[in-house]
């Protein structure tokens, strides 16, 4: 067994991937396949360089491109954090929001113009982007990470955007999608006792949609916003509150981003497709919730 490779725990995967033994052999040894990914998410190396440990690496490729696209990696992070809610793993107590960079390769570009499409579907991959998720700023082709992260130090949910797009618009979507499904019965859990995170995301938009939802809230008021709201008089509503010591926490996010560049692939972008991407980003996350 390699360094990084799984043990026990990844007896908790199997019942959420496809069947094996069907006809050809398709699905045959998913251990393999999965440490072949693994290894690769972890330290960036093209595909065709993975160890023949792993098999053929094509196989190892399209098998993590196909999940990609019907979904098969976005279910297996839904049951593990359910898993980790139902132990009572999942730090509720706050949740923060953050954005990281992530710097395309130049491998990263030249997707083709035609769209994916999910293996014996007429559809497009979920996540599947028009632009692929990069966009140019003045350092040239970027890609943002938005995710949102448990006290615990782990990402419930992330979205891939084009480098030059802003965080605030960001917050409504990457907060939609942490939901936490309860194997016991019940309406999957995406509230949280507080939410934190830094002044790019204070807007009225998003303070609305907090207080619809009645989420606490630590978000800093930047000085602009504080001298417009004052100079409106009355009609600017009433100042925001702020807590300095639970803002303190905001950290954990930006600890959890750090946790997730651990994996070369993702500190670097290397995939051209961004719902490939976005799966790899999902596979470090997996094993993230996977440790003790």
């Amino acid at each position: 067994m390699g360094r990084g490779d799984l043990t026990n725990a990844g007896v908790r995967l199997e019942p959420h991937l496809p069947m094996s033994g069907r006809r050809g052999g398709r699905w045959n040894d998913h251990r393999k396949v999965i440490n072949g990914i693994l290894f690769r998410v972890r330290t960036g190396i093209p595909w065709r360089d993975l160890p023949e440990r792993f098999g053929s690496w094509k196989t190892v490729y399209e098998r993590h491109r196909r999940w990609s696209a019907d979904g098969t990696w976005d279910r297996i992070l839904r049951a593990v954090q359910a898993d980790a809610d139902l132990a009572g793993r999942i730090d509720w107590s706050m949740m923060s929001v953050d954005s990281t960079s992530c710097r395309p390769h130049q491998h990263a570009v030249g997707a083709r113009k035609k769209k994916p499409r999910v293996p014996k579907k007429r559809s497009t991959p979920r996540h599947r982007r028009p632009d692929e998720g990069l966009g140019r700023s003045r350092g040239g082709l970027t890609c943002k990470l938005h995710l949102v992260g448990e006290g615990g130090r782990r990402p419930l949910a992330f979205l891939v955007t084009p480098g030059q797009w802003g965080d605030a618009p960001q917050m409504l979507e990457v907060l939609e999608r942490a939901r936490v499904p309860r194997p016991r019965g019940g309406r999957p859990r995406t509230r949280p006792d507080h939410l934190g995170s830094d002044k790019a995301y204070s807007s009225r938009r998003n303070r609305r949609y907090l207080r619809r939802r009645q989420i606490k809230h630590t978000i800093p008021e930047p000085k602009d916003q504080r001298t417009n709201r004052k100079r409106r008089g009355s009609k600017g509503g009433r100042p925001t509150g702020f807590d300095s010591e639970i803002y303190k926490r905001r950290n954990e996010v930006e600890r959890t981003i750090n946790r997730l560049k651990n994996s070369r692939a993702i500190a670097t972008r290397y995939d051209k497709r961004a719902f490939v991407f976005h799966s790899t980003v999902t596979v470090a996350a997996i094993r993230l919730w996977l440790r003790p």
